[in-house]
């Protein structure tokens, strides 16, 4: 098993999987990979309490395995995927963990011989330094379409909850029909989502009902009512990745993010007025 970017998702779950035995190889750069190979992994975890597990680390993949988790965040896919070669990777399963959607074309086409499946987690996990990783909460949930099956077990006898669902599209949709709305909003007024949800109610609104509009028209079942009523019920507190990325100076997944839907609405030619005017000033901004 490889770990491509141990970050917060990767480091969670491969630190997850190494403790059950499973032997995991994380790709990283040079510092990194050195860490987590003389120290292995370590976690903290409200969930799963305080873990560390033996894992090797390597800046680039050299030998077989049975599956990849690619798990960087989208502005440094391309620089990552230097760090696995296909003729290595082979026939492979690649399961990516990100933000978006774009990312599963660009994997297909550069693997071709691999079997890239369709996956997303929901999840509060950050890297507090190389090869450690906090997570905050029980939430730890990952989906995945048909094609990964070993890999789902493996996740499921590590602790994590697991759903295998058929639909790819609405796999992918579902996660951005929420996060996109959030995100945008969260980080446009550098505001928590309660905040957010008293004082710009009208475009949370707004972004949930394009995004869930844009999702239909690229083949998902998206309801944005249920959407709306699981942002009403997350606690007012919670702030997005961009948003603590922008505030940071750091370079932010918006084009990961409410560009692919601005992209997607224009191939099918939906109509995403709010989108597109929060989309165009968070690029002015953060340019």
């Amino acid at each position: 098993m490889a770990v491509l970017g141990p970050g917060g998702v990767g480091g969670l779950l491969g630190t997850l999987l190494a403790r059950q035995g499973h032997a995991v190889t994380c790709l990283a750069r040079p510092g990194t990979a050195a860490q987590i190979e003389r120290h292995g992994l370590r976690l903290a975890s409200d969930r799963y309490g305080e873990v560390t597990a033996t894992a090797s680390g390597a800046e680039r993949l050299t030998g077989p395995v049975d599956a990849c988790l690619v798990t960087p965040k989208a502005t440094r896919l391309e620089e990552a995927l230097e760090r696995l070669p296909a003729p290595v990777l082979g026939d492979a399963v690649v399961v990516p963990l990100l933000n978006g959607l774009e990312h599963m074309a660009l994997l297909r086409q550069r693997y071709p011989a691999a079997r890239v499946v369709a996956g997303s987690i929901r999840v509060v996990a950050s890297r507090t330094a190389p090869g450690v990783v906090r997570h905050e909460g029980a939430l730890a949930a990952v989906q995945l379409t048909p094609g990964a099956e070993a890999l789902a077990d493996a996740l499921a006898g590590a602790g994590v909850d697991v759903a295998v669902r058929p639909d790819e599209a609405g796999l992918l949709w579902d996660k951005l029909c929420f996060l996109a709305p959030v995100a945008l909003l969260t980080t446009t007024h550098d505001a928590p989502l309660g905040v957010i949800r008293e004082q710009q109610g009208d475009d949370l609104r707004a972004l949930v009902e394009e995004v869930a509009a844009v999702a239909r028209a690229d083949g998902a079942v998206a309801d944005a009512g249920a959407t709306l009523a699981f942002a009403q019920s997350v606690p007012g507190g919670m702030t997005s990745s961009m948003q603590r990325d922008a505030a940071s100076g750091s370079e932010t997944e918006l084009e990961a993010i409410g560009g692919a839907v601005l992209r997607a609405a224009q191939r099918h030619g939906v109509d995403v007025p709010v989108t597109t005017r929060v989309v165009t000033a968070l690029r002015a901004r953060l340019s």
